[in-house]
Parts: structure tokens; sequence; C-alpha cells
């Protein structure tokens, strides 16, 4: 099916006012973009900033609007007429979507990326090189987080050059990417967990992707921030590599956990932190008996290393 695409562009300020209007013709599932409303709910919610990126800013600084989706039909034509006619001093651009668009068309811009020394991540749909002399990662993300172009999975993978082991957790896993990326590197076995339903499907996807084993790595629905489940998932093993590449507010609230999921020479690395946030999660390692081994930072997100004090 194709659908319209709809932005209406507030001229006259009064965003409240040009809602209730597309209410009152049946518009439903309305996307706002507001400068000042997205400002204003951060103020209220600051650990929010954690998922907000300098794009969205750029994208609402021209002024407000109003997004929705008609289908392409005759009913949907007609409901489009009815905005046109009952918002005259609005501005109305329209582009024509199909369903397959959704998911396909931002594959044309996730195009093979090198990490580090020696890996090269290599999306499902692209043909992978043969003569680059490097490690080949590929992914299928899926709906889940991690094609590895974001700087804070790319800082992890990086440290897969130095850091490496035979045990793998990898904690709010999204894509499985890093766990992946570690058995890739010589790991024997990973745990992914994630609270998303569809990332253990995923994970277990991408394994087969890479031609790995499926019994070296288990992918399972946690809600990592729960101890009781998280022991359950991990079945009281410790290991030698933790991922976290989630926010900080999570790695804080993780941190009295991480020391026993740890063996004694094992290493915590957590990432998807902004800039700012840094020294609050160097402050709850060390006050959960883990000791800071590296910071590291790209493109304004930082990655920390720890290592249990044993």
């Amino acid at each position: 099916m194709d659908w319209l695409e709809v932005t209406v562009y507030n001229k006259n300020g009064n965003l409240d006012k040009l809602i209730e209007n597309l209410e009152e013709l049946n518009v439903g599932g309305l996307v706002i973009n507001d400068e000042a409303s997205i400002r204003e709910y951060l103020e209220g919610n600051p650990a929010a900033w954690d998922y907000v990126d300098d794009e969205v800013f750029k994208n609402v600084r021209t002024g407000s609007s109003a997004q929705f989706y008609l289908e392409d039909s005759a009913e949907g034509c007609r409901l489009l007429e009815n905005c046109r006619a009952a918002l005259p001093d609005t501005t109305i651009e329209t582009n024509r979507v199909r369903d397959e668009d959704w998911m396909n068309n931002w594959r044309q811009y996730f195009k093979p990326i090198e990490i580090g020394e020696r890996l090269l991540i290599v999306p499902a749909w692209e043909e992978a090189p043969t003569d680059t002399g490097r490690i080949i990662l590929r992914v299928e993300p899926g709906q889940a987080f991690g094609t590895g172009a974001h700087a804070s999975t790319s800082l992890c993978l990086s440290a897969l050059e130095k850091i490496q082991g035979e045990k793998v957790l990898d904690l709010g896993c999204g894509s499985g990417i890093l766990a992946v990326g570690a058995l890739l590197f010589g790991a024997d076995e990973a745990i992914c967990c994630d609270i998303a339903e569809d990332a253990a499907a995923v994970c277990r996807d991408n394994a087969r992707l890479n031609d790995l084993d499926e019994r070296r790595i288990r992918a399972l629905t946690c809600d990592i921030l729960d101890e009781r489940a998280l022991r359950a998932a991990t079945g009281g093993a410790r290991f030698d590599i933790v991922f976290a590449n989630i926010i900080a507010d999570v790695i804080i609230q993780l941190g009295p956990q991480v020391k026993d999921l740890l063996t004694p020479d094992g290493v915590f690395i957590c990432s998807g932190i902004i800039d700012g946030r840094q020294n609050e999660v160097k402050t709850a390692l060390d006050e959960n008996g883990l000791q800071l081994t590296g910071a590291y930072a790209k493109d304004g997100w930082h990655m920390l290393t720890a290592r249990r004090i044993v």
C-alpha cells in the first residue's frame, strides 16, 4: 500500500490551535515537531537528554509542524483536501511513501564500515569483500539498535582489539553486534540480554549470518535492571567481558550488579554515555568496587572500561 506523508507547517505560532483543528478533522497519529515543546519536556526530564540527538533540533528550528500519514486512496485524498480547505493559512507538504520504503530506504546509507585496525562491518545485503585482511562482521539490524555506525558502538567494537575473553555478557544487546563481534574475535560463548522482545531473534539471526555455531550464543528477553531476572538469565555465571552499551542512567543503576558478573580479571565495557555525564558514571563505578582502566570519546559519546577490585 502507498501512503501520503503529510506535514502541516504552523505559521501563526498557535500550535495548540493547529492540533485542535486537525483533530476536529479526524486526523490521527499526529507527530508534533516543536523545539520549544521538546526543550520544555527535557527540562522536566533531564535523563531524557541521553536519547536526544542534535539532529532532532536541527529538524525543528525552522518552525513547528504537525506530521501524519494518510492512505494514498480516494478516502485519504478526500481527507487531505478537507485539511487544505479548513487550514487555508498553513503550508501543507505531501510525500508519497510505499510500505516497503519504511524499512528499506535507509539501507542505501548503511555501507561497509571499518572499525579500528582489524574489523569490517558489512550489511547483510552488501557483498562482503574478500581481500581486506580484516575480520568481517555481517549484520542485519532488523528493528534492533546496532549497526556499528554509532560512535558508542564503534568504540566498544574497537576495544575488542585489545580486550578479549572467553565468556561474554552483552546487556542491552540490541542487534547483538557486540556479542557477535566478540565471538569473531575469539570468545567461546556469549549471552545476550535485552528487554526488547525482537532483539533475541535478531541476535540469533546475526550469529547465523556470521556462520557462528548457535550453541555459542544465547539470546534472551530480560529486564537487565531486575537483579533476580538477570541472575536467572546468566545462571550465576561470571564473565570475562560484560558490555553495557545503553545510557548513563541505566549503567549507573547496573553498577551494584556488575562486580558479581565479572571474573577476577574481567572487564566491564560501558558506552552510550553522552558528553557531560561521564563523571557520574565514573563515580558509580568506583562506588561499586570497579576500577576505571580506560576512558575514550568520539563524536560527543563516551566509553569507559573498568575492572573489578578484588
